[in-house]
């Protein structure tokens, strides 16, 4: 006992630095356990006193790296090395943090998106609430393509996502409100061939060019004309006519606010098909309607089949 004691005191040498060492290891172990205890006896609060577990370990983890500082000051002639070591090794553990910092003054500086703005990125779809200088949170937003989402439109889940700004170099960032804050959107319906198509045609167009944010689209464009090279884009309603093997396909192209895409498709949808039952044109489908015709005459009773 009294070696180790001597051990323990003995700072000249390097193992008598090391079990040193090991036994404040062992008593700042000893020391988090007890202090986040005591520290958290009356905080009732779940969250709170996690919390104040966690600083509290943090704060021994510190003292416990400031003693072991101390007691190995004679390596402070090589002070350099030492720095630069520890230097490579935080570079390598984290980088990931380091790119998530270096995407954050990516962000701020290249404007690829800002707070209040509708993004994709990672296959996150949503608006941004708030970009920290490691992560960046989007209040998600749901997609009738996604199989995973239980919001079959452009509105919102519920869930806040949050990503790692390191991203914007690795995966692309798509920006929905930032220069036009508008969407080209399209309607496709079947018509059959035996219906009047042409007609079809005309309501669907009539319908489109009322509900496009046409004027609103062409002002956000010439604004952004200013700013980039781009070429001049077609904003007016119009309607699309495709022939296919099973009937006519007619896609009506218009222009909707961002954050009111499912709102303004859901009332030109029902306008539509309102006018084309009006007007007696059904919508085609890949079902088929079977007839069957009968030899015999109605009324005829089938003849009993002999019996031996």
């Amino acid at each position: 006992m009294e070696r180790f004691l001597e051990a323990v005191w003995d700072s000249s040498s390097v193992s008598g630095r090391f079990v040193t060492s090991a036994v404040l290891v062992v008593l700042a172990v000893l020391i988090a356990v007890l202090a986040g205890r005591v520290a958290t006896m009356r905080v009732e609060d779940t969250s709170n006193r996690y919390y104040l577990r966690k600083a509290v370990h943090y704060l021994t983890v510190v003292a416990l790296l400031i003693t072991l500082a101390v007691l190995w000051r004679p390596f402070a002639g090589r002070i350099g090395v030492v720095l630069g070591l520890a230097a490579a090794g935080l570079a390598l553990a984290m980088q990931e943090v380091i790119g998530a910092f270096a995407g954050w003054i990516s962000i701020l500086t290249g404007r690829q998106f800002r707070v209040g703005d509708r993004i994709q990125m990672c296959g996150v779809r949503g608006d941004v609430l708030d970009i920290t200088p490691l992560r960046t949170r989007v209040l998600e937003s749901g997609s009738s393509s996604d199989p995973d989402s239980w919001i079959r439109g452009r509105q919102y889940t519920g869930r806040v996502v949050s990503l790692s700004n390191r991203f914007v170099f690795t995966a692309p960032v798509y920006n929905s409100s930032t220069v036009l804050d508008h969407l080209w959107e399209e309607l496709t319906l079947p018509i059959p061939y035996e219906a009047d198509w042409h007609l079809a045609e005309r309501i669907l167009c009539e319908e489109a060019r009322d509900i496009s944010s046409t004027a609103e689209a062409r002002r956000a464009i010439e604004q952004m004309r200013h700013r980039y090279p781009v070429a001049e884009a077609e904003v007016d309603a119009r309607v699309f006519v495709r022939a296919t093997p099973n009937w006519v396909e007619l896609s009506a192209r218009f222009v909707v606010p961002v954050r009111a895409a499912r709102q303004v498709k859901d009332q030109v949808t029902r306008r539509v098909l309102d006018r084309l039952a009006e007007n007696g044109i059904r919508v085609a489908s890949v079902t088929q309607d079977i007839t069957v015709h009968s030899s015999q005459p109605p009324g005829t009773a089938t003849a009993p089949a002999d019996r031996e």
